[in-house]
């Protein structure tokens, strides 16, 4: 276990400890309007930035693991779990505060989410299988639109919803990608 306790793991864990934090700082309302930011027509609270900054340095700890990781050679089978399992919980966490503000309508988070369920499904059966689905560029480009767009929501910036529009369109592109390369992983054909 100790050698699992690693930075790179870490870092991993600590999404998974900030994501409360996120949902914290959005739900349990401070309403303080920032004045010079509401002049410029920002309606944008205390409450919101500090989500946001947690937010922020909540994601890019996923790319500080996996540098760090790659570049000191210690990547361990913990962290090849607790990885995408705290990017997940981080992101879910999220859009599941922007869904309770009105800031997003469910269905799309029911859409990202269950990318996710169907990505890790395809996943799991190629481990078994033996064989390793490495992440797509597809994926990677989907993984920052999604960031960029629910930092622009937590924000509540303008254009914010169509950024989410574009997450969402990589989202069941990059599904649809995955499934395509692993089709023949999870048909039986005879």
């Amino acid at each position: 276990m100790s050698s699992s306790l690693n930075v790179p793991n870490l870092l991993s864990l600590s999404r998974i400890f900030l994501a409360p934090l996120v949902v914290f700082l959005l739900t349990v309302r401070i309403d303080l309007d920032i004045p010079y930011l509401v002049n410029l027509g920002l309606n944008i609270t205390y409450g919101d930035i500090f989500a946001g900054i947690v937010f922020i340095i909540a994601a890019l700890t996923d790319t500080a693991d996996g540098y760090i990781a790659r570049k000191k050679g210690i990547v361990t089978n913990f962290g090849k779990f607790i990885d995408p399992l705290s990017d997940k919980v981080l992101v879910v966490a999220a859009l599941i505060s922007l869904v309770e503000l009105g800031r997003l309508p469910a269905w799309m988070v029911v859409v990202i989410v269950s990318r996710d369920f169907v990505v890790s499904g395809l996943r799991m059966v190629a481990a078994v299988e033996g064989v390793v689905i490495a992440a797509s560029w597809a994926g990677k480009a989907k993984t920052v639109v999604q960031i960029v767009a629910i930092s622009m929501m937590i924000f509540n910036v303008p254009f914010a919803f169509p950024a989410m529009w574009l997450a969402l369109v990589l989202t069941v592109w990059s599904g649809a990608v995955y499934l395509a390369n692993g089709w023949e992983l999870i048909v039986d054909i005879d």
